[in-house]
């Protein structure tokens, strides 16, 4: 186990400024983002463009994977007001690209997918031209559930599968590989662009890497992001190793040769890194090994 932070993981400047601006508005119009509840390492560069992923549905998750620093206490009613605050204050901040995500509320009937569908529909009645990427939980594998959030039709359908499936008893206990890329090839075989993400770094060996690589382009999956696992608190799994720059350029490379037509990898990346500079959202049907 390494205990301590290679040159190239130092902690980035905050951009003070930044955070001063941003943050005002979100506390203004009641919004979160999981860009602050998780702690992201890219908040101050992301807030200094004007970018953050809303956070929906509160800010206690109903599982207790050992990678993340979101809450768990006992999770607050939906707010049907939250999708409108949402839009109101994606249309102060003035984005182009806006990334939804929300904890899992295995408590509720249909996992909040209703909430997702009005947060988009609120999005799309208050920015039409805007281009909106929603980060889902698997919802249960209730497949009502996820078919709700499908027919809103949001322009990328992302839901990670954040780390190999030998790993999942200790890293995600909650959830079920199989289960997730079956969400993802569902969002594919309905015609929405998809995106999933993995954190390295957690014990894979490479090989393991370059088959979820490729279960997840089997899956349809279109659009693929590769991080560093970095461990939020004492109390969360501890990192096994910090992966190199070059080998996630290296990754890159092969994640590009095998199908995938956006893929980006690096230490930093996460699943909304960088979400708005991509090109045209495509759909990518499921087991083409090119892109279209």
């Amino acid at each position: 186990m390494p205990t301590h932070l290679p040159p190239w993981l130092i902690p980035r400047q905050r951009k003070r400024p930044a955070l001063d601006r941003m943050t005002p508005i979100l506390r203004r119009c009641g919004v979160s983002t999981i860009c602050e509840a998780a702690r992201c390492p890219n908040v101050g560069e992301c807030f200094a463009v004007g970018v953050a992923t809303f956070l929906i549905l509160g800010e206690n998750c109903t599982r207790r994977c050992t990678y993340c620093a979101v809450g768990h206490d006992a999770p607050q009613p939906p707010d049907p007001d939250e999708p409108r605050r949402v839009a109101a204050a994606a249309c102060e901040l003035g984005l182009g690209y806006i990334v939804v995500t929300s904890v899992t509320r295995d408590d509720l009937p249909d996992g909040g997918a209703a909430h997702f569908a009005a947060t988009v529909q609120a999005l799309r009645a208050t920015l039409p031209q805007a281009r909106v990427e929603v980060l889902v939980p698997d919802f249960a594998a209730d497949h009502a559930a996820q078919a709700v959030v499908m027919q809103a039709r949001p322009d990328v359908f992302a839901h990670n599968v954040e780390t190999m499936p030998r790993l999942y008893p200790t890293v995600r206990p909650g959830a079920g590989y199989a289960r997730s890329l079956a969400l993802l090839r569902a969002a594919a075989d309905a015609g929405l662009a998809t995106k999933s993400g993995a954190m390295l770094g957690l014990g894979e060996s490479l090989d393991e890497v370059r088959e979820l690589m490729l279960d997840l382009r089997a899956a349809g999956v279109g659009i693929l992001t590769l991080g560093q696992y970095l461990q939020p608190t004492r109390r969360h799994c501890a990192v096994a190793r910090y992966i190199e720059p070059q080998e996630f350029a290296a990754l890159e490379s092969e994640a590009r040769a095998i199908g995938f037509a956006e893929v980006r990898a690096g230490p930093f990346v996460r699943s909304s890194y960088r979400a708005g500079e991509s090109g045209t959202v495509t759909y990518f049907p499921r087991g083409l090994a090119g892109r279209p």
